[in-house]
């Protein structure tokens, strides 16, 4: 391991002793502890979300869900969500009502929604995040209707004139 290496000086003095250490076994001994760490260490595993979507068509859907057979809910900033049941025409100030991310709240929602549905086979949620929401509320949202346990939902932009009423309700 180590090598001893004997000078000699003239003079009669002490003899210098130089020390020349092997670092092999060094790093022999470093690779195995790092693949011992390697080995031994488990990774985290990514939280990920399941969304199942559909395959993209080249045709237009031809049969239209009804307001009533489904439910939006608006994502918007400062953790405030918003939700109706209206169209274009009928969407006003007081249509678009607000919640808050309580499981017990929304899954209400969705069930009273679902129970007024007068085709329970169409009811889909739609969710739809703002430009100032942000990732959690999405993720707390998705939740949410998993808690619900209804398998049709979509995720789409909000509307323009969604985002009217929207931004007159927020002011």
């Amino acid at each position: 391991m180590a090598e001893v290496i004997n000078q000699e000086k003239s003079g009669g003095k002490q003899k210098k002793k130089n020390v020349k250490i092997d670092m092999t076994p060094m790093v022999d001994l470093n690779f195995l502890l790092l693949m011992f760490f390697m080995f031994t260490s488990s990774f985290s595993k990514p939280n990920v979300m399941d969304l199942g979507l559909p395959a993209k068509s080249t045709h237009p859907p031809t049969n239209q869900i009804g307001d009533k057979n489904q439910i939006t809910f608006i994502i918007g900033e400062n953790n405030r969500i918003f939700y109706h049941q209206s169209n274009e025409k009928d969407l006003t100030e007081a249509g678009l009502k607000e919640t808050d991310y309580n499981s017990l709240n929304v899954s209400k929602i969705i069930s009273e929604a679902y129970q007024k549905a007068p085709n329970k086979d169409i009811f889909t949620i739609i969710v739809k995040p703002t430009d100032d929401a942000n990732y959690k509320n999405f993720v707390d949202m998705m939740d949410n209707i998993s808690i619900s346990k209804k398998e049709r939902y979509g995720i789409s932009d909000i509307k323009p004139w969604e985002k009217k009423v929207y931004e007159n309700v927020i002011k």
